[in-house]
């Protein structure tokens, strides 16, 4: 995604930059590109809890397939049981593919006084919301209203 987002005026450019770059080498990003638009690169990695909850998931599935079978095919009993052995296989495949390089790009825009003007993000729409919840940035065009379960 690409998000715009505005200047609140009392910070500078150089300070938003600091807490940008802190933003991203706290989340395992790296600098790979400077210049008058910086690009932070940085590899998602699987999650365990991730890939056990696909694991029982799955189980759960497997399980209801197979009752549906025991109810449908009664000459092979509980056998139908035995498939959900396979649930460990979506794990597995979750942990082999969910890898992935990340880059995000921020192309920040200052005013003449040295001011922060816009900032224009691109990346992946989870890290960058993110950003705008962490850093308290406000979109350009919108208006941020507060959930019902936010402090």
């Amino acid at each position: 995604v690409q998000k715009t987002f505005i200047g609140e005026g009392k910070e500078g450019a150089n300070r938003m930059a600091g807490r940008i770059l802190s933003f991203f080498t706290r989340n395992n990003f790296a600098v790979s590109d400077r210049g008058e638009t910086i690009t932070f690169e940085g590899m998602m990695v699987p999650s365990r809890g991730q890939a056990a909850l696909l694991t029982f998931c799955t189980c759960i599935s497997l399980a209801s397939v197979a009752l549906v079978f025991t109810i449908t095919f009664p000459d092979l009993g509980n056998n139908w049981f035995w498939i959900t052995l396979l649930s460990p296989l979506a794990g597995v495949y979750y942990w082999t593919k969910a890898s992935r390089k990340e880059q995000v790009t921020v192309k920040m825009l200052v005013g003449d006084d040295g001011s922060l003007l816009e900032m224009v993000v691109r990346g992946d729409d989870q890290q960058v919301e993110q950003m705008r919840k962490e850093l308290q940035l406000t979109e350009k065009g919108m208006v941020y209203v507060k959930g019902i379960f936010e402090r």
